[in-house]
């Protein structure tokens, strides 16, 4: 079906390693693609913008397969190659409706999980679903990181900060051959609000 569409594209590897993009131009590569009323909230790499193109019927439930089907899938390779074009290096592309990271918050997926100075509620956006049988709640060797929940479309995450510090990157283990981009919690909600302005 064709309707207006208001996206937000997270994308992994911006500003991060000396991979540095001024959003300015992150922007234009948006606009260079179609993309209309492309806007970018923060350093981060989160970008909102529209589009009239095709779309999937919606998924059922809370960010629910959101990259099965094939107009979106179709939509974010063509953005993953045109970056990677002009930025000379991969960056992998989550792309989620407000409305399915408004159904995200709405869930609670830490609901009954305590906040300490030393825990971070981290949201972890996949590119393809964990494994079948992935164990939850699964948490690390080093039990800094432990994954309370997921949908097809994102991971929860309790990260417990070790001296202050997050140890562990590796949040899936080697079985978990997809790409993810995290956002604390309390930023996925600043995110929501910014986009909802457009």
């Amino acid at each position: 079906m064709t309707t207006t569409t208001t996206y937000i594209a997270f994308l992994r590897a911006i500003n991060v390693g000396g991979r540095t993009v001024r959003m300015e131009r992150l922007r234009a590569l948006f606009a260079e693609l179609g993309l209309a009323n492309v806007r970018s909230y923060i350093q981060s790499g989160n970008v909102f913008f529209t589009t009239d193109e095709p779309t999937d019927e919606p998924a059922a439930g809370p960010a629910a397969a959101p990259t099965a089907g094939p107009a979106r899938a179709a939509l974010t390779r063509r953005i993953e190659e045109h970056l990677e074009q002009a930025l000379g290096y991969p960056v992998p592309v989550m792309l989620r409706t407000v409305d399915e990271v408004a159904a995200m918050l709405a869930a609670e997926p830490f609901r009954g999980v305590e906040v300490t100075p030393d825990v971070r509620l981290v949201v972890a956006l996949l590119s393809e679903p964990l494994p079948a049988g992935f164990p939850l709640p699964r948490r690390s060797p080093k039990g800094d990181v432990e994954v309370v929940g997921a949908d097809p479309g994102a991971a929860y995450v309790v990260v417990h900060l070790q001296n202050g510090k997050w140890v562990t990157k590796d949040m899936f283990g080697k079985a978990y051959q997809g790409s993810a981009t995290s956002r604390f919690w309390h930023t996925m909600e600043k995110i929501l609000a910014a986009a909802r302005k457009a």
